[in-house]
């Protein structure tokens, strides 16, 4: 019963870990391959041809040159920052680095310094994720908060966000941008980038609640059920064997037979009291008998 308990036990240890590693390895694919469809690393402009081929290929060079033109007019009207401000930016969760935990709440502050003679007025800040080799494409965008906080001159002001990375980007790269906007009285609209930089999105560091050790310690208690349950097989035939063996090897005592022996010299009553009082020889005699007996005996002599 016991055998068969523990071979049952170590059937269902070793098949949970491998099943519920099927399913996290699952989950991971689909967040990739989520991430993967978002980038569009592909995208090319392309152009149809019909049967004339040259009026679509014209059309597309016109189309691509307004393109163009528009891209450079946002560029020239893209906010900047003011020179009579000044703004820095600082993580408090996790503090002095740029590895992002995925999964886990990231923290930061934010210090407007108002250098100049006028107010300024900070509106709101942005958050995003940007492909690293072109910030100008966007992997993900956070929500953007609104503060409407008034700086007076020569003051400063601290504001704080927070936001979560995805788990599926654990293990890659990205661009953080984060952009201040403020204006001034006048009415004129600033933009300062706070951080601009690659940072590295990596996996939680849990202790026991992460996965891989969690299923390398049930790995290890299988390993260890296992090694009990042959250990306790190995101990059940060993002593069994030992006790068919001490069973098989008795030691029978046997009795002197020796044919050799002279009986000649012992007198006859003697030998044959002797050969009365050994057990199993002769039945039990009454004390009467044994009386009878001994007068015959001295009367014969």
């Amino acid at each position: 019963m016991w055998s068969i308990l523990g071979k049952m036990m170590l059937i269902f240890l070793l098949v949970l870990p491998c099943t519920v590693m099927i399913f996290e390895n699952d989950k991971v694919a689909v967040y990739a391959q989520d991430g993967d469809s978002v980038e569009g690393e592909d995208d090319e402009d392309t152009v149809v041809e019909n049967e004339d081929g040259v009026e679509d290929a014209d059309q597309a060079v016109t189309e691509k040159e307004k393109e163009d033109e528009e891209e450079s007019t946002e560029e020239d009207q893209q906010l900047k920052p003011s020179p009579d401000a000044d703004a820095v930016m600082l993580f408090t969760k996790p503090i002095g680095t740029t590895d992002l935990p995925a999964g886990h709440t990231i923290r930061f502050l934010v210090g407007f310094t108002n250098k100049g003679e006028k107010t300024f007025t900070v509106q709101s800040l942005e958050c995003s994720f940007r492909y690293p080799q072109d910030y100008n494409f966007f992997i993900q965008n956070y929500t953007t908060a609104q503060y409407n906080q008034d700086v007076g001159s020569r003051k400063q002001a601290t504001f704080e966000y927070g936001f979560t990375p995805n788990e599926g980007f654990a293990g890659r790269p990205f661009g953080l941008s984060i952009l201040l906007n403020y204006k001034d009285e006048e009415g004129n609209s600033f933009m300062s980038p706070v951080f601009n930089e690659t940072v590295n999105i990596v996996e939680p560091d849990e202790g026991l609640i992460d996965g891989e050790t969690f299923f390398l310690y049930v790995f290890l208690a299988a390993i260890a059920v296992l090694l009990l349950v042959g250990a306790q097989q190995l101990l059940a035939s060993f002593s069994k064997k030992h006790r068919s063996k001490k069973s098989h090897r008795q030691p029978v005592e046997m009795g002197t037979q020796n044919t050799d022996v002279d009986y000649d010299w012992i007198p006859k009553e003697t030998l044959e009291r002797d050969l009365n009082k050994s057990p199993g020889r002769s039945p039990k005699q009454s004390p009467r008998q044994r009386k009878s007996k001994r007068t015959a005996g001295s009367g014969e002599e």
